[in-house]
Parts: C-alpha cells; structure tokens; sequence
C-alpha cells in the first residue's frame, strides 16, 4: 500500500491485500451498517443541493471515511479498518445515488408533469440496482486480474487513507471545521439574513453588462475540489455571457420594438436576467450538449476498448475462481435473479410507463454503458468519466425511438426521461461501486459484504432524495437561480425538441458552435458551457477556490503537498457539507407555515430574519465580501499550517 507508483506498476509483483484473505476480521457489522447509512443520506442531501445548484457533485469516499474513522476509532474506541471501509462504501453509494436523482429527475418539473414520491423512488432504486448487479460480474477481473493496469485513483486514495487510519481523529477535525463555518454561514446570510446573499452590479452604459458573486463556502469548495484549471473554465463561460453575450443581445436586439423568440418582451424592456433567461441559457444549453458529447468522443477510444475488455472480463469472471473471502461476490443466480426481476417490474409497473420497448432500451444501454464506465473510472477516475455525454446518447436514442413511434405526447415525454434518468444512475453507482471494490480489494475487504452495503444504501437515500427534492422545490424552486438544475433542465429541453420541436434551435446550434470551437482551441467544452449555462453569481465565486488550490500546488512539493492537499480536500468537503445541510434546513424552515399571535401568516424563516431583505444597502455588501474573504482565510490557513505528516500530525 505504501509502494511507490513505479513498484505498484510492476507486474511482476502478486496483488496482496492489507488483510489477507485467511483474516477474520470485523466488517459488515450494525454499527457501520447504521453509520454509513447516516453518511450516506447527509452526503446524499449535500449533493443533491449542490448538483442542483452548480451542476456538479463531490466524492464523499475519503470524507466519509474519516469521518467514520474518528466516530469509530476516535469516539467509540473500536472499529477495525473493514469496518471503516464498509462504512464509506455505503456513505460514497449515497452520494452518488443523489447525483444521479438531482442531474435528471428534476427534467419532470421542467416538462410540467406531475412526479410522484412512488415514481422517484422506483427510479431510483432501479438505476441504482442495475448500475451494482451489472458490475458485480466484472469485480474481480477490474480489480485483480487488472490490478496493475487500472490506477482506479479515487478508490486507491482511499484505501490509502483507511489503512494509516490511526490519525482519523485528526484529520476529521478538519471535516468538522468545514461544516461548521460552511453551515454558521449560511445560517447567518439566508436564515437571519444579516446581509445580501448575491452583490450585483449592472452596467447600463455597457449594454447590460453585469457582475454577480455568491458568497458562499459551497461555491469556495467546489472551487477548491474542481482546481484552477477548471475553475478558470467555468468563469471564462459565465463571463462570455454576460460581458459579451448579454450586451451583443442588447445591441442588436435592443433597437428594435419587435418581440424575438423565444422572448416575451422587445429586448429594450428586458433587464440581463431576462436576456439570459430567454436567449443565453438556451446557448449554454447547446454548448453544454456539444461538451457532453465531445467528452464522450474523445472518450470513444476508451469506450470501445473498456466495452470489449469488460465483455471479456465478464468471461474471466466466471464463478468457481477460488474460495477465498476476498473473492466471494453476491451468487451469479442472485444476480441474473435480480435483473430478471428489474425487468418485469420496468415492463408491467404504470409508475415506469416505459412499456417494452423503452424496458428494452433500459436494460441493454444500462448494460453496456455499466461496462463502460466500470472499467474507465478505473482508468481515468469517476470525476473525468463522461456521464454527461453517455446520459446525453441515451435520452436522444431513447426520445428518437419514441418519436418514430408516435408517443410524443406526455407520456411519451415522461417515458423518455425515465428511461434517461435510469440509466444515469446506473452509470453514477456503477462508476463509485467500482471505486469502493477497489478499495475494498486493497484493504482485502469481502466483495459481498461491500455489494450488500452498496444495495442497502441505493435503498436508504432513495427513500430521503424524493423527499429532499420536493422539499428544495417548494423552498426555492428547481430552476431557479437558487437552484438551476442545469443537466435536468437540458434533459428536459433536449426531450422537448426532440419529440415536440419546441425549441429555439439556432440559439441552440449557435451555442453548439461556441462549444465546439473552445474544443477546437484545446479547452474541454464541458465545464466551459456549464459556466456559460449557470448564473454568472454561481461561476465567479468558483475561482477563489481554485486560486487557493493553485497556491497549494505552487507552493507545496512531495509529502508535504500531500499532506496540504489532503487538508483542502477535506476541509472543503466539510464547507460543501455544513452550507449544503444548512439549505436543506432553512428549505424546511420556510416552508413551515406560522401565525402570530395578531393573526398575520408567514413562514418560519421569516420570523427568524433579523431585517428586511427587501431593504438593502452597499454596508451590506461589503460586510459580504468581509465575511466571504474571512471564509477564504480560514481555509488557507487550515492549509498553510499543515507541515508535514509527521511534524504536525493535527493538521
């Protein structure tokens, strides 16, 4: 476990577990049960925030295993290193079962058809039980026979992080720290509403031209996570739209009195927001399209050797290979069981309303892309793996097929983004299965023991996440700026124009087009078109956590930008976790009704506010950036103290 990347490459070398499979050791027990599935639904809600927000999700593996690791070996004082392991298992499977739900699901919303609590969770645990029993064949090829030629770089992270688990206490501290000023933050600006959540500034005289910031930690954690690189991406599209887009709208639209669709109003009348809203979301809609399935194409070479490897590898893993603990998988007959059960149920049950074909179009697209992407986040990790671009194919095969057959109506559109939202959830569990059973393979965990723990998680947060969104709905509104759900409202526009044609399709192709010269200049389209596509008040606050990652590249070298790099890493996490956790509850809070005693109704939020958000003031934003700047240093220096490893063990 503590080779060097030279001696891990070198296949002359057996795969060797930390614990041989002749141990005995406590793993698959209550407490990690109830543990991580705490883990899992906490981390489930955050992401589910955060997806909806800034379209992308965080791993919560290494959090979710320190954080057991301080519980059960900090607090407690037991816990062996399997049980941690199960513990993040079930924890990361949540999160990841979240970001499948939040990217597509909202799509109904969008397309105003009614969603059921039944309907999620039937989605849910389906694309979450196919994405885990369509990868378990391929477990041991992926994560023995191929030890050496998958790096798998989140789960051997992790596995490193459970086995030096003796400074879990230590480094949850900063998990902690994390939550705690990420979550007293957003009490303090959305819940006692001490000052303005979003400073803006229009310029008039530069044709609408605008500038916004979203002082928030949930945005600086991202920022930190995602890097400078990516950081940079996504300011440079939120900056494009409303310092060139937005004003060349303006100017040339502007003059005219004549409404333009798929607008309202002449341009004259409208402010930035409504430019962005009825002209420059639909260019980042289509740039964000192009990038997913620039992404995929790029990744085409990757996919077609992934998919014959996998085919193969589901041969390799054929039964009987030994009878060792740490290669005992759930039985071949419970997994063909399963399937088959998945299958009629999507066939016969109303709440799918896919009928046989699109039960059909289920089952061999979740197959094959499970394939895919269990063996590429092997190579390239599950934050680079396209799901954006595989969802993509798969909702406009799906809506094609459905055109051709007439069912254009609603239910046809509801059928297309099951199928979507199906298969994208199978393809987010599959990609952290693989991950958590490679981790589990290195720590020589029990391959069943995990694969239960990832079935009973799918189970417990598809339960929370419908819940979670209805409530985030009726607090903010899914589509909001608050919330803009950018991969769902995608889903549902591509469905639309597909099947209905309603779409402004030049704007569309026009934002196609920017996609696919940023690809041409040798810049990643994807993250590029999602800053181009988001509010420019949720892409801007991103780069003060890329800054503050670029200085710890910078300025760090060897074990000790290690050891920073670890710090950051969880002391963001936390700060996504505490604002993350703290909107969900303020959602709660404001849509708890209350009555004075003089009879006047309001909502519970209200009567927390210690001023009028209507009534604001240049004091408050400063006292804004003040509070935001003072976020920023206490993540710097939660890094900058960190020395070394072994010179500061409390980081």
């Amino acid at each position: 476990m503590n080779d060097s990347d030279a001696d891990a490459r070198d296949k002359t070398k057996p795969f060797v577990p930390y614990f041989p499979p002749s141990a005995r050791v406590p793993e698959f027990t209550l407490r990690a049960l109830i543990l991580g599935a705490v883990i899992g639904v906490v981390f489930g809600a955050a992401n589910a925030f955060l997806g909806l927000k800034t379209g992308t999700t965080v791993s919560a593996s290494i959090p979710a295993a320190v954080i057991s690791m301080a519980i059960l070996r900090g607090v407690l004082r037991r816990g062996t290193v399997l049980e941690n392991n199960m513990v993040q298992t079930i924890g990361s499977s949540g999160e990841s079962l979240a970001a499948g739900v939040v990217f597509t699901i909202p799509a109904f919303i969008f397309l105003g058809i009614e969603v059921s609590q039944s309907r999620i969770f039937l989605m849910s645990v389906t694309g979450g039980l196919l994405g885990i029993l369509f990868m378990i064949p391929l477990r041991h090829y992926l994560m023995v026979k191929e030890h050496h030629v998958l790096p798998f770089p989140e789960g051997t992270a992790c596995a490193n992080v459970l086995v030096a688990g003796e400074e879990g206490g230590a480094r949850a501290r900063h998990v902690f720290y994390g939550i705690m000023v990420g979550g007293l933050y957003r009490f303090g600006m959305a819940g006692l509403r001490l000052w303005r959540d979003v400073p803006s500034w229009n310029f008039a005289k530069l044709h609408k031209a605008g500038l916004a910031f979203e002082f928030s930690p949930i945005l600086l954690g991202v920022g930190y996570l995602i890097g400078p690189r990516i950081s940079a991406m996504m300011l440079s599209g939120g900056l494009l739209a409303w310092f060139v887009l937005i004003p060349l709208f303006d100017l040339i639209g502007g003059q005219s009195g004549q409404v333009i669709y798929p607008g309202t109003v002449p341009i004259s009348q409208m402010t930035s927001d409504d430019i962005w809203e009825f002209y420059v979301r639909y260019i980042g809609a289509g740039g964000v399209a192009m990038g997913g399935v620039m992404s995929l194409v790029k990744a085409l070479p990757t996919v077609v050797a992934s998919a014959r490897q996998g085919l193969s590898g589901l041969r390799a893993s054929s039964p009987g290979r030994s009878g060792d603990r740490t290669e005992k998988d759930i039985p071949t007959s419970l997994v063909l069981l399963g399937s088959l059960v998945i299958a009629v149920l999507l066939f016969l049950l109303p709440q799918f309303g896919v009928g046989a074909v699109g039960a059909v179009i289920v089952l061999v697209v979740s197959f094959f892309f499970v394939i895919v992407s269990s063996r590429m986040v092997g190579l390239i990790g599950s934050t680079s793996q396209p799901v954006s671009g595989m969802t993509i194919t798969a909702l406009l095969a799906t809506s094609v097929v459905f055109a051709a057959m007439g069912r254009t109506d609603e239910s046809g559109l509801a059928a297309a983004v099951t199928v979507g939202a199906i298969v994208c959830i199978a393809i987010c569990m599959s990609g952290d299965a693989s991950q958590d059973l490679k981790t589990g393979a290195l720590v020589g965990a029990t391959p069943s023991k995990q694969q239960w723990g990832e079935i009973a998680a799918v189970l417990a947060v598809a339960v929370a996440t419908g819940w979670i969104l209805e409530l985030l709905d009726r607090a903010y509104g899914l589509g909001s700026k608050e919330l803009s759900a950018p991969q769902a409202r995608l889903m549902a526009d591509l469905v639309k124009g597909v099947m209905g044609g309603a779409l402004p399709w030049g704007l569309l192709m026009m934002g196609g087009a920017i996609g696919l010269v940023v690809e041409l200049l040798g810049i990643p389209a994807l993250p590029f078109a999602i800053g181009l596509y988001l509010p420019v008040s949720t892409s801007t606050p991103i780069i003060f956590g890329g800054l503050i990652s670029f200085a710890v590249s910078r300025f760090s070298r060897g074990a000790l930008f290690k050891r920073r790099e670890e710090v950051g890493t969880l002391y963001s996490s936390g700060l996504i976790a505490g604002d993350a956790l703290m909107g969900i509850v303020i959602a709660a809070l404001t849509v708890v009704p209350y009555e004075l005693a003089t009879g006047d109704k309001g909502r519970l939020v209200d009567r927390l506010a210690l001023r009028d958000p209507a009534v604001g003031g240049w004091g408050e934003d400063v006292l804004a950036i003040l509070l935001f700047v003072a976020v920023c240093a206490l993540l710097s220096g939660a890094v900058f103290r960190t020395k070394t490893s072994a010179g500061n063990r409390g980081g």
